[in-house]
């Protein structure tokens, strides 16, 4: 099996770890929907070690590499990837105590975050948390030329994908009986977005 790496885990993984040590709960199961090359998820799974880490991607090559970095955690709490396809219904996961999706809507169309917040609903138990990581437009707007440029480059790439709005995605969210509870600001003019099931 092939461990891949994706350069931004490096940078972004410490900053997110500390929003997550505040905002999940000390014990239960996480779904990381998207997990993409699995270190996120082992990086998460080794430093919380009361939670039980469920990785999943919709491509084996990403699961193979996912099951590559999990060989390397110690104890059994990263457990084996399953095959999520967001806009599938049901999920493979029935239940979860918090579910965490980092930097998956501005590179796949929007039906996809409509799935996405279907798909919480559904999973999350009350009072869980929903945890999203990325690039927002906020009040319509970029937070940065960067982030802007960024934007161009992806509609370029594909004509639905994008930087997202979260005055949208919070709309999107509340339909769904989310409830948006906190925006932070990250480094490289990312945020971290919250949201509880209701």
């Amino acid at each position: 099996m092939i461990k891949e790496h994706a350069p931004a885990t490096i940078k972004n993984r410490d900053p997110i770890l500390d929003v997550l040590k505040h905002i999940l709960p000390e014990s239960g199961l996480v779904l990381e929907v998207a997990s993409g090359s699995g270190e996120h998820a082992a990086y998460f799974a080794r430093r919380l070690q009361g939670l039980t880490w469920q990785p999943s991607a919709p491509n084996p090559e990403s699961r193979a590499s996912i099951s590559s970095w999990a060989k390397e955690i110690p104890g059994n709490n990263l457990l084996t990837p399953v095959n999520l396809d967001v806009l599938a219904n049901p999920w493979p996961v029935p239940l979860a105590d918090a579910i965490v999706c980092i930097n998956l809507l501005h590179i796949s169309p929007w039906a996809v975050t409509k799935s996405l917040m279907a798909g919480a609903a559904r999973t999350l138990r009350p009072g869980g948390i929903l945890y999203l990581y990325g690039p927002f437009k906020i009040d319509g707007k970029h937070t940065s030329i960067s982030n802007q440029a960024f934007h161009e480059t992806l509609t370029n790439r594909d004509p639905e994908w994008g930087v997202r709005d979260l005055a949208k995605v919070t709309f999107e969210a509340k339909t769904q009986g989310l409830k948006h509870i906190q925006r932070i600001q990250m480094p490289a003019n990312n945020q971290s977005i919250i949201f509880e099931r209701t």
